[in-house]
C-alpha cells in the first residue's frame, strides 16, 4: 500500500457539466496533488494529503452531482492512504473506494474513465481479504473499461502496464508502458505528465530484468 498511486486525466464533458469556477477549483486541486505526490519530499506528504482530502471533500459536499468531485476527492483520499501506509491506512482506502464507486453512478465516462482506473489501481494494491479487499481480476476487468474510454492515456496505460507485471505477463507490460510514454501531453498538467513519465520509467527498469 506504500506504493498506491492513482491517476488524473483531463476534464471530458460530464453529465453534470462544472461551470468555470467549478472547472478552476477541480484544476487546483489536480495541480495540488501533483505537486504533493511528485514534488514535495515524501516525510511532507502525510500532512499535505490530508489537507488536501479536507479540500476535496468540501467540493463533493458542494458539488454533489459532480462525478469530478468524487474522483478527485477519491484520488487523493488513496494518495493520502498511500503516502500514510501501513494497516492504519486501510479505512482510507475504504473511503476512496467509496467516492470511486459514488462517481461511477454519477458518470462513468467523467475525466475519461478515471473511477474505472483509479479504482483499479486500489484493488491491484491493496491486500486481499482477510485484510483488505484486494482483487486482480477486478483491477484487471476495470482497467479493460477504463482503456476502452481512453486507449491512449498516459494514466490508464501505466496502470495497465504495472497490472500485467504484477501477474508476471512481462511482455505485455513493456508495450503497454512504452505506449504509455508516447502519450500526448496534458496542458496544464506538465508537472502530473513528468511524475507520471519517472513512474513509467521506473516500472520499466524491472520489467526489462524479468525479460532478460
Amino acid at each position: 500500500m506504500k506504493k498506491i498511486l492513482v491517476l488524473f486525466a483531463l476534464l471530458s464533458v460530464p453529465a453534470w457539466a462544472l461551470d468555470a469556477p467549478d472547472q478552476q477549483r477541480l484544476s487546483s486541486i489536480q495541480q495540488q496533488w501533483a505537486h504533493i505526490q511528485y514534488q514535495l519530499p515524501e516525510d511532507q506528504r502525510v500532512a499535505a494529503f490530508e489537507k488536501l482530502a479536507s479540500e476535496s471533500s468540501s467540493f463533493t459536499q458542494q458539488r454533489p452531482n459532480a462525478a469530478e468531485a468524487w474522483i478527485w476527492s477519491g484520488i487523493v483520499t488513496s494518495s493520502w492512504a498511500g503516502a500514510q501506509g501501513g494497516l492504519g491506512a486501510l479505512s482510507k482506502v475504504k473511503q476512496a473506494k467509496a467516492d470511486l464507486e459514488k462517481a461511477m453512478t454519477l458518470d462513468p465516462n467523467a475525466l475519461q474513465g478515471s473511477a474505472y482506473a483509479s479504482l483499479a489501481a486500489l484493488y491491484d494494491r491493496v491486500p486481499g481479504w482477510p485484510i483488505g479487499f484486494g482483487d486482480a481480476d477486478k483491477a484487471q476487468a476495470l482497467l479493460e473499461q477504463a482503456l476502452k474510454i481512453n486507449p491512449n492515456g498516459i494514466d490508464p496505460l501505466y496502470f495497465w502496464g504495472d497490472h500485467l507485471f504484477r501477474q508476471g505477463h512481462y511482455a505485455q507490460a513493456k508495450e503497454a508502458l512504452d505506449k504509455a510514454l508516447q502519450a500526448a501531453p496534458r496542458p496544464g498538467r506538465e508537472v502530473a505528465d513528468s511524475g507520471r513519465r519517472k513512474d513509467i520509467q521506473l516500472l520499466l527498469v524491472d520489467v526489462n530484468k524479468k525479460l532478460k
